[in-house]
C-alpha cells in the first residue's frame, strides 16, 4: 500500500510538472530542464561522484577542471532531454521536423531502406543526445517507428510513458515482447529501435571494449540483423549550440560468417565503437549517470573479448 501510494505522489508530481512546462515555448522549458538539473549536480550532488569518476576513467589525459566542465553541461543536457521527450507529444509533425536543421545523414537512411528490400530495419542508439526525440523525428520523416523499450518501476507513469510515445507516433515494444514481435515490425518493413549501451542484469549481452575498458553491452540488436538479414544504423540527434539538433546516421557492417555466435559479438563490437566515437564529439551530451562498467568479465569473458576486439 505504501508503494502504491509513493507511485500515485511521484506520478502526480510529475505530471504537474510536465502541465507547468507546457505554459512555456519549447525552447523556454527545455532551458528551465537544464537550470534545475544543475542543480542536481552541485549543491545536491546526486550521483555527482559517479558522473566524475566515469568521465575521468573515459579521458585519462583531462584535468579536474575539465571533468567537472562536461559533468556540470551532461547535467543540464540530461535535464533538457528529459523536459523535451515529455513535451514532444504535444508538437505538431511540422514542429517536429523543425527541431532538427542537419538532416544529411538521411541518405543513410534512404540506401538503407532500398538495401532491405522492403523489410524494415535495426536502428540501434545509445544515451547520446536525445535519443528520444529521434525515433520521433524518424517518424515524423515516414519511417514507421517501434522502439523497444523496459518497463518502468512506477506503473503509472510506465502508462503514461507509452502513451506519450504512441502520440509521438511511436509503437512501443517491450523488451519482453521483443522476440515474437521484432520479426513481423521488420517483415512489416518498419524500423526498430534498440537502446543498447546498458548491461542489464538478465539480458543477453557481450563484454566489449568501451573507452578501453570492458562494458557489458546487450546482443539483442545484433542477434536481430543477422538472424533476420536486415541492415542496422546507428541513430541518434545530438544538440547544436543553437539548441537545434544534427541527425546523426552511420551504417553498421553487419556480415555472416557462418559462425553465429562470433558474428554478433562483432556487431556488438562494432555498434559500441561507433558510439563511442560520437561520445568522444559530444561527451557532455552522454549519460554518464550510469555505471557502464560496474559489471566485468571473468578471465574466460576476457579471453572473449580479446578476441572480439581483435576481430571487429
Amino acid at each position: 500500500m505504501t508503494a502504491r501510494l509513493r507511485d500515485y505522489a511521484v506520478y502526480g508530481a510529475l505530471r504537474g510538472a510536465i502541465g507547468a512546462l507546457r505554459l512555456m515555448s519549447f525552447a523556454r522549458a527545455a532551458r528551465v530542464g537544464g537550470a534545475v538539473a544543475r542543480l542536481a549536480y552541485r549543491p545536491l550532488g546526486i550521483r555527482r561522484r559517479v558522473v566524475e569518476s566515469q568521465i575521468a576513467l573515459a579521458f585519462p589525459a583531462w584535468d579536474r577542471a575539465e571533468v567537472v566542465r562536461v559533468a556540470r553541461a551532461a547535467y543540464e543536457h540530461l535535464g533538457r532531454t528529459t523536459v523535451e521527450t515529455a513535451l514532444v507529444p504535444s508538437l505538431t509533425r511540422e514542429e517536429v521536423l523543425a527541431l532538427v536543421d542537419n538532416a544529411d545523414d538521411w541518405s543513410h537512411l534512404e540506401a538503407a531502406r532500398v538495401a532491405s528490400g522492403g523489410r524494415g530495419l535495426v536502428l540501434i542508439t545509445g544515451h547520446l543526445g536525445n535519443w528520444e526525440l529521434a525515433a520521433t523525428y524518424l517518424a515524423a520523416r515516414g519511417l514507421p517507428m517501434d522502439v523497444i523499450a523496459r518497463r518502468m518501476a512506477n506503473p503509472l507513469f510506465d502508462r503514461y510513458l507509452t502513451r506519450s510515445r504512441e502520440r509521438a507516433g511511436l509503437t512501443v515494444l517491450t523488451d519482453a515482447e521483443a522476440v515474437r514481435r521484432v520479426p513481423r515490425s521488420v517483415r512489416d518493413g518498419r524500423g526498430v529501435g534498440f537502446v543498447a549501451d546498458q548491461g542489464v542484469k538478465g539480458m543477453a549481452s557481450t563484454f566489449v571494449p568501451f573507452f578501453g575498458r570492458w562494458a557489458k553491452t546487450p546482443r539483442g540488436p545484433a542477434v536481430f540483423a543477422l538472424r533476420l538479414g536486415v541492415p542496422a544504423l546507428f541513430v541518434t540527434l545530438v544538440r547544436g549550440p543553437s539548441g537545434l539538433f544534427r541527425l546523426v546516421v552511420e551504417p553498421i557492417a553487419v556480415e555472416e560468417t557462418g559462425d553465429r555466435e562470433r558474428d554478433v559479438d562483432v556487431v556488438v563490437a562494432r555498434y559500441t565503437a561507433v558510439l563511442e566515437r560520437w561520445v568522444r564529439q559530444y561527451p557532455e551530451q552522454y549519460f554518464w549517470h550510469h555505471r557502464r562498467w560496474r559489471r566485468q568479465p571473468t578471465e574466460a569473458e576476457i579471453e572473449r573479448a580479446e578476441r572480439i576486439a581483435r576481430l571487429k
